[in-house]
């Protein structure tokens, strides 16, 4: 082998370890990317799981008020009822306490003005479960993603010191399919089963 022949494959040689060094930064950018979007759907659904629980013990705290409320009428009601020669005094004032309760009852029921009502809290209840599911749904992407692109790395760097075609090979599969999931964990367009 001459000179001239060995200065060739050197810098073939030199040429393909700079293509596969930048393929290796584009993959830790993409790495990098990867774990943004995974940790922020994972951030997101346990925001939204928290804020979820909250609403939920909320709802249901007003509906027990609600409860009360209502039972305390239907016992006014009753004495009412029961106890038809009552004063007209007593009976104006235990009337305006039942029309009292069954208008905070309704308060309890449908609140849109401070949105906080039981009808009010139910639909921001699935709001926030819809929100929680929808990041629960992304995360599994992410994390295969990282896994595939943080091998396809390892690949292209074996590739790069054992100078074998096969694995780079292997590694660009990989990184493809590694910057699907990524890209599919920001849009979710397709869905791989049991992933998510």
């Amino acid at each position: 082998m001459s000179m001239s022949e060995i200065a060739d494959l050197k810098a073939t040689d030199d040429n393909r370890s700079k293509w596969i060094g930048v393929y290796v930064g584009v993959l830790a950018t993409l790495l990098a990317i990867c774990g943004v979007g995974g940790g922020n759907a994972s951030k997101d659904a346990t925001r939204a799981n928290i804020e979820v629980t909250n609403m939920w013990a909320f709802f249901q705290a007003k509906n027990v008020r609600r409860t009360t409320y209502s039972l305390a009428g239907d016992e006014l009601e009753l004495m009412l009822a029961v106890n038809p020669a009552m004063p007209p005094e007593a009976r104006r004032a235990v009337q305006d306490k039942i029309k009292s309760y069954r208008d905070t009852v309704a308060a309890f029921s449908s609140d849109k003005q401070r949105n906080e009502g039981l009808d009010e809290l139910f639909q921001r209840a699935k709001v926030l479960e819809a929100e929680r599911d929808l990041a629960l749904r992304k995360d599994p992407y992410f994390d295969l993603s990282q896994a595939l692109l943080q091998i396809a790395i390892v690949l292209a760097s074996v590739a790069l010191i054992a100078g074998t075609d096969a694995l780079l090979i292997a590694s660009f599969a990989l990184a493809a399919g590694g910057t699907a999931l990524m890209i599919n964990g920001f849009t979710l367009w397709f869905a791989v089963p049991l992933l998510g």
